[in-house]
């Protein structure tokens, strides 16, 4: 299905960025793994692969072509050097894969300021920077083919944190977020192109996510967290038959894929005369709020509660 296509998957040495690359691997994409985790000991004392070493040692051993690119994708130039890596190895990026990324939850009001900074550059800047690259790359190419459309896939990873509205994780809420309006944005930037943007809200047991899910027990069955569940619409996304899904949200995970509508008016209010006044904005505006249920918000809390059946 990928067979002469290029990926990129950031993150990719673990959990979910890993089981996204042994799928496009899979399905015939030579793949640029990606993951800031540097080479160490294991428990002898021998050297250890980095992460992202071992799966590319993995992909080889199934009989496919990959690559590792150790770096941080929060740097600019970092990136940069990652999207010229796929192009320089393989002559061309056609997929690019969105998931590095770090947790510091804390509560609003108790949260530092480096807590804030390096979560938002993980998440966010990492997911512009290698946008960034990978978009001029595409656009280049469509310039060379006078004009022409290309193959260009972009799948963004966002968070139910965005869209339920985590209370103990605002720096990581707010990343998120960003990450759908920087998907959206790319959508319609890169559309002349052939280029399609898409952002998944994916709940899976990783490494990252460890002290938040817990445990399934043997005897229960398949883990419906696994991020094998996720990497599946990763690949579709990334495939040829994806070619008309652009700008699009969803939420995925333990065998079930959910599309989230975009935000929708509820309510509108006209002045009736040239200017909104406070007095009149009560009028309007607080039994409105008092006639709906207690809490109720742009925050939608119901899509935790999603499952599969």
């Amino acid at each position: 299905m990928l067979h002469g296509r290029t990926a990129i998957v950031t993150g990719a040495g673990r959990g979910l960025g890993r089981a996204e690359a042994l799928e496009l691997a899979r399905l015939g994409a030579d793949v640029v793994v990606n993951d800031y985790g540097q080479p160490g000991r294991d428990g002898t004392g021998e050297a250890s692969a980095a992460p992202a070493e071992a799966v590319v040692a993995q992909i080889r051993a199934a009989g496919g072509r990959a690559t590792a690119h150790l770096g941080d994708v929060s740097d600019f130039d970092q990136a940069r050097e990652l999207v010229q890596l796929a192009v320089g190895t393989y002559g061309s990026l056609d997929i690019l894969v969105n998931n590095a990324g770090i947790l510091r939850d804390r509560m609003v009001f108790s949260m530092s300021e480096d807590e804030w900074d390096s979560v938002v550059r993980v998440h966010l800047k990492g997911h512009f920077n290698t946008i960034r690259f990978a978009a001029a790359h595409w656009r280049d190419r469509s310039k060379a083919a006078g004009g022409a459309p290309v193959y260009g896939r972009i799948v963004n990873t966002s968070s139910e944190a965005f869209l339920a509205g985590s209370a103990g994780q605002p720096n990581y809420a707010a990343a998120k977020g960003g990450i759908v309006g920087l998907t959206t944005s790319t959508a319609a930037a890169l559309r002349k192109y052939g280029v399609t943007a898409n952002a998944i809200c994916p709940r899976a047991r990783t490494r990252m996510t460890e002290d938040v899910f817990a445990a399934v027990s043997a005897d229960t069955g398949a883990d419906p967290l696994a991020p094998e569940h996720v990497s599946p619409l990763v690949a579709y996304l990334a495939s040829p038959p994806a070619a008309g899904v652009s700008g699009q949200v969803f939420v995925v995970h333990g065998g079930m894929v959910a599309v989230v509508e975009r935000p929708r008016v509820a309510a509108k209010f006209d002045t009736k005369g040239e200017v909104f006044g406070v007095e009149e904005l009560d009028a309007a505006l607080t039994p409105y709020f008092a006639g709906r249920p207690a809490g109720e918000g742009f925050a939608a809390p119901e899509v935790l509660g999603l499952g599969r059946g």
